[in-house]
């Protein structure tokens, strides 16, 4: 078999290949345009596609006449034409749940670096404002126990139940709401989203982008929010309608909020969120939340038993074909 990786910078040069490698013969490159995928793929005459944005479609696969399997290095599939595979009966695999506790534990490091003003405390020391302070102690930003307060979760899927868990393990509060309106959870409180923005000092996000949460946090919903709330994104930049959060933190409509997630990825240069240098307010960081170097391996490693699966004519996390 010949597999050829479009990518794989978009996975890492950390991580361990060898699983793969194993398998058949093995070519990456770095990344690869549409153009380049295409040549690359009829070249090498692939029969195994690996690929995590790179376009899987008509104009990429035309001329690769023998591939047959093509394994994602991620959860979504938006970037392959599934109508166009299925005719080819080309089948396309992906891997779910990889990243569950790097996306988590992403989420508390965000939330407890603005919570706990951690920018502030940091630069106080390595100013030499400390070495000059009259007490042993410093407390200049007033910061506050989770215990007690409510933390409200968008989105209430494995990624969201797990930091409700932790937040509840903290003395938290956790309530949520549901954006399809069909999800129920005995154990947390269910409330609409008005009450949501109105209850909660955290908000999490962790829902999908479709319909019912594109542009959702808005100006209308920072308005109904808390002063003091803080919300953190890890499930999709276009849930956040981006010029309305830079008004709601120049306005003091809210306290502070932390991105991992953009509405154009990599970012723009006139992204008006790069306007806001003090990261007391606004925590960014490059849609990295998935991507710890377990994480990372993980992908790999469960990419190499889709391959090992489909050789053998078994099913596994196929979602085309």
């Amino acid at each position: 078999m010949k597999i050829v990786m479009l990518d794989a910078l978009t996975v890492g040069t950390d991580v361990n290949l060898d699983r793969i490698e194993e398998l058949g013969e093995f070519v990456k490159f770095d990344m690869s345009t549409p153009d380049e995928a295409r040549q690359r793929l009829a070249s090498l005459d692939a029969d195994i596609v690996i690929a995590n944005k790179v376009p899987m479609n008509a104009y990429t696969l035309e001329m690769a006449a023998n591939v047959k399997l093509i394994c994602l290095t991620a959860t979504g599939y938006n970037n392959v034409d599934l109508a166009y595979t299925g005719e080819r009966g080309i089948t396309v695999t992906n891997v779910a749940g990889y990243s569950t506790n790097s996306v988590v534990q992403h989420t508390f490091a965000m939330m407890f670096y603005l919570v706990e003003k951690m920018r502030y405390y940091d630069d106080y020391v390595k100013s030499g404002a400390y070495a000059d302070c009259p007490i042993f102690t410093h407390f200049g930003e007033p910061f506050h126990e989770l215990y007690g307060m409510t933390w409200g979760i968008i989105g209430l899927g494995t990624i969201g139940r797990k930091v409700a868990q932790i937040a509840e393990s903290f003395g938290c509060n956790v309530i949520y709401y549901s954006t399809s309106g069909h999800h129920s959870d005995e154990h947390y409180r269910r409330v609409d989203f008005d009450e949501l923005l109105a209850e909660s000092d955290i908000i999490s996000i962790h829902a999908p982008l479709n319909e019912n949460t594109k542009g959702l946090m808005d100006i209308n919903a920072f308005s109904r929010m808390k002063k003091s709330a803080v919300m953190i994104n890890v499930g999709r930049g276009p849930i956040v309608v981006e010029k309305d959060l830079v008004k709601a933190l120049n306005d003091g409509m809210i306290a502070a909020a932390g991105l991992d997630v953009l509405e154009t990825e990599p970012v723009r240069c006139d992204n008006p969120l790069l306007d806001i240098k003090d990261s007391r307010k606004l925590l960014i960081t490059p849609h990295s939340a998935w991507a710890t170097t377990e994480a990372r391996q993980r992908l790999m490693d469960e990419v190499a038993m889709n391959i090992t699966a489909f050789v053998r004519g078994e099913a596994r996390n196929v979602i085309g074909g």
